[in-house]
């Protein structure tokens, strides 16, 4: 098959379009053709080398897959060769503690296709064991198929599960223009929230108002916590949606009511960050971290998927053997939405 194969660690140059030997389903595994693999900054943290992460080259990135199932694997049943499908991202054990009560993002084994989870879904085939398998209205291209998992999962995670959001509270949106922040907003909307986003391009914000945010705050030069208190009428903010870090963790903070939540998932622009803890517990407010999300998460937000609720949005659709180039585009933080490959 064709793939596009990770040789080292380091920049875009490291990715190759070339040939790979083809996979073989094993007992319980359903091979997929894959026509689409939405990117993220995950692959691009994995590409530059993560600490723990046991990568061996050559590797295959990409966690959100869409596709047809071309073959069934021994012990397979009730999937049908020729089904459109998309494909969770998580892996897990399936058999701690964790696991069976049904909080397998927390399992000891957890990884990530196309991370340390196993190869992913820059490549024309996938094998992909059989309860990780969505079924996928005929309705969607593989493209909107491939634009939802990771994402859409992730923020359901932070701001549902973590976060406890209820209709009527406010959230702040960091980075409103990414691929999780553009699923936050329609998530946060889902539940008759009020939305600010915040982004440093007038243009995402736009894009970001015509979504469903109800505010806007683009930063800089607009102060992040001022304009939360003016937007709020000093109420200030329920839930911090962040996952910028270093850039813009503390005015997160600071935008938070008494008892507020942030809920955080990534550090796009640094890891290291200063906190005052006094603030922290004098106002009382959480911080919670995100590890992705469960398994039975992602089937409620598979349904609301297809049934149109909720909408993945695409900026650029990349052939697969551009993908060097499609990296360098997210690297340059120019996408309102998801990045896909295409695989023909």
């Amino acid at each position: 098959m064709k793939a596009v194969v990770l040789e080292n660690f380091g920049g875009p140059e490291n990715l190759k379009f070339s040939d790979f030997p083809d996979p073989k389903p094993q007992q319980g595994e359903v091979l997929v053709r894959v026509r689409a693999c939405a990117l993220n900054h995950l692959d691009l943290w994995v590409r530059g080398g993560l600490p723990g992460y046991k990568i061996r080259f050559p590797h295959i990135l990409g966690c959100d897959v869409a596709g047809e199932i071309a073959a069934l694997g021994p012990g397979v049943s009730g999937l049908k060769v020729g089904a459109r499908v998309a494909v969770a991202p998580g892996r897990s054990c399936g058999k701690c503690r964790y696991c069976s009560e049904g909080l397998d993002n927390l399992c000891a084994e957890y990884g990530i296709i196309g991370a340390q989870g196993g190869p992913g879904g820059y490549a024309q085939y996938l094998c992909v064991g059989e309860r990780y398998i969505l079924p996928a209205p005929d309705s969607f291209s593989f493209e909107d198929l491939a634009a939802y998992p990771l994402t859409y999962l992730t923020a359901w995670h932070m701001l549902v599960t973590l976060g406890g959001l209820k209709p009527g509270q406010s959230v702040l949106v960091l980075g409103a223009g990414s691929g999780v922040g553009v699923a936050a907003i329609q998530i946060a909307k889902h539940f008759q929230a009020k939305v600010i986003a915040v982004s440093t391009s007038q243009q995402k914000l736009d894009k970001a108002l015509k979504l469903g945010a109800d505010a806007g705050i683009c930063s800089p030069p607009q102060d992040i916590v001022k304009e939360a208190r003016r937007l709020t009428g000093g109420e200030m903010i329920d839930i911090a949606f962040e996952h910028v870090g270093l850039a813009t963790f503390e005015s997160s903070l600071k935008s938070l009511k008494k008892g507020g939540r942030l809920v955080t998932c990534g550090a796009t622009t640094g890891y290291s960050i200063p906190l005052d803890l006094r603030y922290v517990f004098s106002r009382e407010l959480k911080i919670l971290g995100d590890y992705m999300g469960t398994l039975g998460e992602l089937k409620t937000v598979s349904e609301l998927i297809a049934s149109g609720k909720l909408k993945p949005v695409i900026d650029k659709i990349f052939p697969l053997e551009d993908a060097r180039q499609a990296h360098e585009y997210m690297a340059a933080r120019k996408n309102f939405g998801k990045i896909v490959l295409r695989v023909d």
